[in-house]
């Protein structure tokens, strides 16, 4: 089995590789799907977050309170810390559970793990991966993706980008690059035949 982290920055695509992966037979595991679970109702996560932030940031059907816990870390990074110590972990935890499944269902598996802020997590974050894919796109197509799909003002669209780490910083830990600047059909033909380079 193999593992292979796959990230880029917002409005690059990396969407459509990973599904494009998936449909050639990848185990995709998504880390932002994985945050979902780790906070949800009756998990370990949820109830340490309650524990360490309190009633306020749970609604009273028992869930997280999203909005209040957003206020509450956006004007303290404190508090941000404390809630990154509790969730990451638990995301790290419950992607081993996944690739350990694949792993066990088929070992020669190819596993994808969708990892958006790979490069924000840390050095320490890539260990144990094959390899990193990164998804590439121009920054000026990525504005326009955001604002044509995404409703978004083009002054919101660059603050988002300005807010992670730069294109340069991707593509110093890539070991794979699909460029994404253009068509649908220009991306998919490098995925296939990224495709075939992992499987090999």
């Amino acid at each position: 089995m193999r593992v292979y982290g796959l990230t880029g920055g917002i409005a690059s695509g990396k969407s459509l590789v990973a599904e494009r992966l998936r449909q050639l037979g990848a185990v995709i595991v998504d880390a932002d799907l994985l945050a979902r679970d780790a906070v949800a109702v009756g998990s370990p996560g949820l109830a340490a977050i309650a524990a360490e932030f309190g009633d306020e940031v749970m609604t009273d059907d028992g869930a997280l309170d999203r909005e209040a816990m957003g206020a509450m870390i956006f004007a303290d990074p404190a508090a941000r810390e404390r809630l990154n110590a509790i969730v990451h972990p638990e995301v790290r935890r419950l992607g081993e559970l996944q690739i350990a499944e694949a792993a066990a269902s088929d070992p020669d598996a190819i596993v994808i793990y969708d990892i958006p802020l790979l490069v924000e997590a840390g050095p320490a974050r890539r260990d144990g991966f094959d390899g990193v894919i990164v998804v590439a796109a121009d920054e000026t197509e990525r504005i326009r993706r955001m604002v044509e799909y995404r409703a978004m003002s083009e002054d919101a669209a660059r603050a988002r980008i300005a807010a992670q780490a730069t294109d340069e910083q991707r593509l110093a830990i890539a070991t794979h690059v699909v460029e994404n600047s253009g068509s649908p059909a220009h991306a998919l033909n490098q995925i296939d035949r990224l495709w075939k380079q992992l499987a090999a």
